[in-house]
């Protein structure tokens, strides 16, 4: 039941899929992060069905691209996109780190954070609307990848604000469990791409390598570590960087 619970608590917090009401307590969200990537899974699911739902029905680029790049806020709420915009605003600001701190938490949305957004849903849509039904597939994946190692990182990376609710999570979960499931997650994912295409799964493996390192860098330079608003980045800049590469990858089959 516990695992239930932590299941329906990682849910409820990173989806608006209905769930059954469940205690927050530390108890109860220990192993939450554990169960985060299959958010992921949901949403890849989905955005393979519709592009295999556009395939059947031979329906307009545009649609199938903007429909899929939405499908993942839809499920979402926009959570890990306000996180983007978020820290796009703050990494604009090129103001001491206090202070890109301190923009992380405002609630007020900047010009960049608006350009950022609207950028990252033109190249989803773009991407998505080139993709081919049987790139559903490998792009399914990214979006349970993303997730997988965003949790790894928590467990790993310096937090910014001990008192965020990043990790509060963090400090709530059994770190050895969450860090044992997301590389159980990582490798699950490589071997689905391996079953595909060995050579397209090692550039996407890379793909996501450099952007973690980037991710790490940056978080460290820029914010001192991590915060819930820079895992939404990080798992958001996932997604759009391995789709690319996914797309990329099968179109040139």
């Amino acid at each position: 039941m516990r695992l239930i619970r932590s299941a329906v608590i990682a849910f409820s917090t990173y989806s608006r899929l209905p769930m059954p009401q469940v205690e927050w307590t530390d108890e109860n969200r220990r192993y939450s992060m554990c169960f985060f990537p299959l958010v992921g899974a949901v949403i890849g699911g989905l955005v393979w069905l519709w592009l295999c739902v556009c395939g059947w029905l031979e329906l307009n680029a545009l649609v199938k691209g903007a429909v899929g790049a939405v499908i993942p806020l839809l499920v979402t709420g926009g959570i890990h996109m306000d996180g983007f915009m978020d820290t796009t605003d703050a990494l604009a600001s090129w103001q001491p780190r206090e202070k890109k701190l301190e923009i992380l938490k405002d609630s007020h949305v900047g010009a960049f954070a608006v350009m950022g957004c609207a950028s990252y849903m033109l190249l989803m849509t773009a991407f998505l609307s080139m993709a081919k039904p049987q790139a559903g597939a490998q792009a399914a994946v990214c979006f349970v990848l993303s997730r997988a190692l965003s949790a790894l990182a928590v467990t790993v990376l310096k937090s910014a604000r001990p008192e965020g609710m990043l990790d509060k999570f963090a400090s709530a979960s059994k770190r050895r469990m969450v860090s044992v499931s997301g590389l159980i997650y990582v490798l699950v994912c490589g071997v689905i791409w391996c079953l595909w295409e060995v050579w397209l799964a090692l550039i996407l493996v890379a793909v996501a390598a450099a952007v973690t390192l980037y991710y790490k860098r940056m978080s460290e330079k820029q914010f001192g570590g991590v915060t819930g608003d820079l895992a939404g980045w990080y798992s958001q800049m996932l997604e759009l960087c391995l789709i690319i590469a996914a797309v990329m990858g099968v179109k040139l089959l």
